[in-house]
C-alpha cells in the first residue's frame, strides 16, 4: 500500500502544528501561554457564554478550562459570573485588563498571518479560506 505523501491529515495537522509553534514563540513575550490566549480569544468572540459550553466549543475537557480561566482571572482579564438562569454555572466575561493581551495577540497573528501567506495572491488566501471554511463545515456535519 502506497501512503500519500500529503495526505490532507497530515498536511493540515502539519501546518497546525508549525502555526502553533510561531505563535508560542512570540506570545513568549506575553504573559500568557499560547492554550491561554486562545481561551480568551474564544470568550472575546463568545462573551456572556457559560464556562461549560466554552469547554465544548474548544473541544477540552471543562477542568482544563477551569485552569486557563483561573490563570485569565489572575491575569484580570476575565471574570466569571453566576448565571442567574442556572445558580450552577458561571458565564465568562472580558475585563478591562483583557485589552493589552488581545492587542498583543492580534499584532503576533498579523506577522504570523504574513509569514504564513507569503507569496500567496489575495484571491488565492480568499480561495484558500473558503476552502478550509467548506472542509469544516463539512466535517462539523459529520
Amino acid at each position: 500500500m502506497k501512503l500519500q505523501k500529503d495526505s490532507l491529515g497530515f498536511l493540515v495537522n502539519d501546518v497546525a502544528r508549525l502555526l502553533r509553534r510561531a505563535y508560542q514563540s512570540r506570545l513568549e513575550l506575553s504573559s500568557l501561554t499560547h492554550a491561554e490566549a486562545k481561551t480568551l480569544i474564544y470568550v472575546a468572540r463568545h462573551e456572556g457564554v457559560r464556562q461549560v459550553e466554552l469547554a465544548d466549543l474548544m473541544d477540552i475537557q471543562p477542568i482544563t478550562l477551569a485552569r486557563l480561566i483561573d490563570r485569565l482571572e489572575e491575569e484580570k482579564a476575565v471574570e466569571r459570573r453566576k448565571d442567574p438562569e442556572d445558580r450552577r454555572a458561571y458565564r465568562l466575561y472580558l475585563l478591562p485588563g483583557a485589552e493589552p493581551h488581545l492587542e498583543a495577540v492580534k499584532e503576533v497573528a498579523a506577522v504570523i498571518r504574513e509569514n504564513a501567506l507569503k507569496g500567496l495572491s489575495e484571491q488565492e488566501v480568499e480561495a484558500f479560506m473558503e476552502t478550509m471554511r467548506r472542509i469544516r463545515s463539512n466535517l462539523m456535519q459529520g
